[in-house]
């Protein structure tokens, strides 16, 4: 049995674009009163550039007539709106979702229907995308959840992310402890967060052989057969999974993770690795380039190293009392961080882990233009974040032997 990482871990990642659409009525109608309904919009994939340009109809399925209609649409932070458009007001709200909100001045009679463009486009970052639009079976503002007046779709563009794995070559002495910080990098094009599941972007972390973890970064979990198998930070372990705690990597940020480790006496060079995946261990089809997927985790243990004479020995003032003829002179328990393409820079012996993003989102339009957007729609799904809703870790199907678990 696997743990999930807890709901915490997403939960903070989205406001509307995180996970499937959930059953969650906004608002019902009234008995006797006015119920709007809103069509679906056509899935598509864009490539970046490219503008999708489609309308939905509201019909009112209710008994008394709406008179006005507040429509909405939001956007994850690769799409945008092409253009402003006049009786829209743009915004952008938390975690970079883009937001339209139009007011429409038209009446809507029971059985009557309107029409209303959605238009937004893809950016250069856009990958794997959420749009969210409707009203309420009022005609007033929808809230956060979906229902027949308020939607939810996703895509995915025509683009791809690079995920990169940082390692770091070090020194220390064997009986000591040395810390090692190894990183997680998307070089891009496209920005990281799943949609429609909770499989987001990991590090798989392989201890050397020979030294233990003592300390763990907090944001790293023990890696059992297909995911996270024991509680974050947990010391010991010979494999560890590291994730954004987010779920999101956006393109030029790197996460940078640091391990302490005992080294054993009868180590000899130690060696283990890092590996750019999701946290369950699989590479991601977006991630086409895999030649920079792994990175090696190497502790140079010097072998010329012996110790001085001590000052009881009784032999004078050769060695001063001190140490003599170590290459290293006793030290080389201090990390040396090296960290490819700038990241991974070595952090403090304990285990934390740092976040350092680059790189910033572009403005767009809806059915008319909006400037940033905030975690849309609910980002990893199988247990993401929906619009109102956190992301929650879920054991996913790995195959036909394993069963599959989700947590709301």
């Amino acid at each position: 049995m696997h743990l999930r990482p807890p709901a915490a871990v997403l939960a903070a990642a989205v406001i509307a674009v995180a996970g499937p659409a959930v059953a969650a009525p906004l608002a019902y109608a009234e008995e006797g009163g006015p119920d709007l309904v809103v069509s679906a919009l056509p899935a598509a994939s864009l490539k970046p550039g490219e503008v999708y340009d489609e309308s939905v109809t509201l019909t009112n399925k209710g008994t008394a007539a709406v008179d006005g209609v507040t429509f909405r649409v939001r956007l994850t932070r690769g799409l945008d709106f092409p253009e402003q458009v006049k009786g829209c007001t743009y915004s952008t709200v938390q975690e970079q979702v883009r937001q339209a909100l139009c007011e429409l001045d038209t009446v809507v009679e029971p059985g009557a229907s309107v029409t209303t463009p959605v238009r937004f486009k893809a950016l250069g970052k856009a990958l794997m995308e959420a749009v969210e639009y409707g009203t309420s079976a009022s005609g007033e503002a929808p809230g956060d959840g979906y229902d027949d007046s308020h939607r939810r779709m996703t895509l995915t563009a025509d683009n791809t992310a690079d995920l990169v794995a940082v390692g770091e070559d070090t020194e220390a002495l064997a009986g000591e402890r040395q810390s090692v910080t190894v990183a997680l990098r998307n070089d891009g094009p496209g920005w990281v967060r799943n949609q429609e599941s909770d499989d987001v972007p990991g590090l798989m972390v392989q201890i050397p052989p020979g030294t233990t973890a003592v300390e763990v970064p907090e944001d790293c979990a023990p890696f059992g057969v297909d995911g996270p198998s024991a509680p974050q930070g947990t010391p010991g372990k010979p494999t560890y999974v590291c994730w954004p705690a987010d779920g999101t990597l956006d393109v030029g940020q790197s996460l940078a993770y640091t391990f302490l480790l005992q080294i054993k006496e009868s180590a000899q060079d130690p060696e283990g690795k890092v590996t750019a995946s999701s946290v369950y261990g699989s590479t991601p089809a977006y991630d086409e380039n895999r030649a920079n997927n792994t990175a090696r985790i190497r502790i140079d243990l010097p072998s010329d190293y012996e110790p001085g004479p001590s000052p009881s020995d009784g032999t004078g003032g050769t060695g001063g009392g001190g140490d003599s003829g170590g290459s290293n002179g006793g030290s080389g328990n201090e990390p040396e961080g090296q960290a490819a393409g700038g990241t991974g820079a070595t952090e403090s012996p304990s285990a934390t882990a740092g976040t350092t993003a680059s790189g910033g989102t572009t403005g767009g339009n809806l059915a008319a233009t909006g400037s940033d957007g905030t975690a849309l729609l609910a980002g990893a799904a199988a247990g993401a974040a929906v619009i109102g809703g956190g992301l929650v870790f879920a054991v996913r199907r790995r195959s036909a032997t394993r069963s599959v678990s989700r947590s709301a």
